[in-house]
């Protein structure tokens, strides 16, 4: 954790904000603007990237992971200029849980992948990318878009203390723990066989 140099209210402050950047959920709205139905009623119901794949529309999918990413590294940006590293990392814990369970949907929200890695490239740069390049290897090499989030996921602790971020330290384990608790279900098909892979329904 970075030392904590600012007022519980300003922290508090970016805990909100975090979280309603987090909270909003552009999969749905490019599925709603681009004419491809309700998310909720296609493939797993899930509204990110992976099920916006699932409609045929890779530039929709596309858009998708990159808003996603980019909420949670603009709720990181703005903390940090504004009001230090302790609310970086409040805002950033926010905005995953913003993703995660957003009010606007009954907190039934996305796994928070695409967030994840937006929220560490802008938290960290050079940990950002060794998670995407993580996720990039295992989903290349493995076609499953899930397996390769909790391999991003399981290796971004590691690269935390590999590249010497230490002061995210915990973040990142809290992060980690989350993206294993969203993929509970996955986990159990990988173990199965039956989880599908990308581009599949």
């Amino acid at each position: 954790m970075p030392e904590l140099v600012s007022s519980t209210p300003v922290l508090v402050l970016w805990g909100v904000i975090g979280y309603l950047l987090g909270s909003i959920p552009f999969g749905m709205v490019l599925a709603r603007v681009m004419n491809l139905g309700d998310l909720r009623k296609v493939g797993s119901g899930n509204i990110g990237a992976t099920n916006v794949l699932r409609t045929g529309n890779k530039v929709a999918a596309a858009l998708t992971v990159l808003l996603d990413g980019a909420k949670g590294a603009v709720a990181v940006l703005l903390a940090r200029v504004l009001a230090g590293e302790d609310a970086a990392q409040v805002a950033a814990l926010a905005a995953f849980l913003g993703h995660c369970f957003p009010v606007w949907l009954t907190f039934r929200g996305g796994k928070g992948v695409a967030t994840f890695l937006g929220l560490m490239l802008a938290l960290a740069w050079p940990v950002g990318l060794a998670c995407c390049a993580t996720w990039l290897f295992a989903a290349v090499a493995t076609r499953i878009s899930s397996l390769a989030a909790i391999y991003a996921a399981a290796l971004s602790t590691i690269w935390v203390v590999l590249l010497g971020y230490r002061e995210m330290l915990f973040l990142g384990m809290a992060l980690t723990l989350l993206i294993f608790t969203r993929h509970w279900q996955n986990i159990l098909r990988i173990r199965k066989g039956t989880e599908p892979k990308i581009g599949e329904s």
